[in-house]
């Protein structure tokens, strides 16, 4: 298992590499048709990667599909791995999509130039794919060792999407942000951003040309090598503790459809690598998709459901019941999709 994750690790290390040290390696605006194509390769890497999990479960690579599943009491075949995998990144890209709205916000807020979006987004989410790593490691040895805790699991995601169904959207002041109060109270931020600099010191060369003109009133009272933030590092920080509110929610819904860490990890790793080309594809029509939290209100309640009802579900429904459910998915966020096409530019009469 170990060979198995570590070339995992370094291929999806291998990709960004490639992305942000080849392709990305100069700042630049990142075009919508640059982002689809994009889009379109990380969504096909991902689809074709199917085939692996296929064949590797169904032949037992490195003991793959050897454990019976916790969370159905089945073995997992080529065919049934394949369609968990294929279930889970859909469902863990479709809350992604949610999160997009918040990312969106926070460059907003911060006054994050075009050009610098992509280097906040590149360090955001391969802290992001960390982040996910080190919970998934934990909550599959939760599972492992205590069952019980996936119906937990399951009444958290029923109660997190009816409270998501029918909350408000409200604007929020990032200035009362914890986490930027936290940077604000060790270390001054400075007003003004310097090029694609996090951290700057003040009175060395990196500090001396702000962007947007005129002196910067922060620099000018502190001592020459002082640490200082910039506007971006603050950016990069929100988006990444963003992410933990998130993936409170995505990896109990990873674990509704399987307990097998080799899927659960994989899948959910696709789904934030594809995570930063679908912002800039889709960054000027989110709002355009009204419905789509109401979508994924419903996909948390049926996941949830799922989990909580996994035995009745598999009497009910016989031993294909996952590809019920991938069906079922699929129904729930194309119908949020054609919902909000239909709306167009009527107004929004939902939460």
């Amino acid at each position: 298992m170990f060979w198995l994750y570590s070339g995992f690790i370094l291929f999806v290390v291998a990709m960004l590499v490639l992305d942000l040290g080849v392709f990305h390696r100069k700042a630049h605006v990142v075009s919508i048709k640059e982002a689809l194509g994009w889009s379109a390769f990380w969504i096909s890497l991902a689809l074709s990667f199917t085939v692996f999990i296929y064949f590797a479960y169904d032949a037992h690579w490195l003991g793959l599909g050897t454990a019976v599943d916790r969370v159905d009491g089945q073995l997992n075949t080529g065919s049934l791995a394949a369609i968990k995998y294929i279930t889970g990144y859909l469902i863990e890209e479709s809350l992604s999509m949610d999160n997009l709205f918040v990312i969106a916000m926070i460059l907003s807020f911060f006054s994050v130039p075009d050009i610098l979006q992509h280097r906040v987004l590149f360090w955001g989410i391969l802290g992001a794919l960390i982040l996910r790593g080190v919970m998934i490691g934990v909550g599959a040895t939760l599972v492992a060792k205590f069952h019980w805790i996936l119906y937990l699991f399951g009444i958290f995601l029923v109660l997190t999407g009816i409270k998501m169904l029918f909350a408000k959207e409200e604007e929020q002041d990032l200035e009362s942000n914890l986490v930027v109060r936290l940077a604000r109270r060790f270390f001054p931020v400075s007003t003004r951003l310097y090029g694609s600099h996090f951290v700057v010191r003040a009175g060395t060369g990196e500090a001396a040309h702000p962007d947007g003109g005129g002196e910067d009133p922060v620099m000018a009272r502190l001592a020459k090598g002082t640490l200082v933030l910039t506007p971006l590092a603050l950016a990069l920080a929100v988006v990444e503790a963003s992410d933990v509110v998130f993936a409170v929610d995505s990896i109990p819904a990873i674990f509704a459809i399987t307990a097998d860490p080799f899927i659960v990890f994989t899948s959910n790793i696709f789904a934030i690598l594809g995570l930063r080309s679908l912002f800039f594809a889709l960054a000027g029509m989110l709002r355009s998709f009204r419905y789509l939290k109401v979508s994924l209100s419903l996909v948390l309640i049926l996941v949830g459901a799922k989990m909580l009802g996994a035995t009745w579900l598999r009497a009910v429904l016989g031993d294909h019941f996952n590809l019920v459910l991938l069906a079922a998915v699929v129904l729930i966020l194309a119908g949020g999709v054609i919902a909000s096409l239909l709306a167009g530019d009527r107004p929004s009469t939902s939460h």
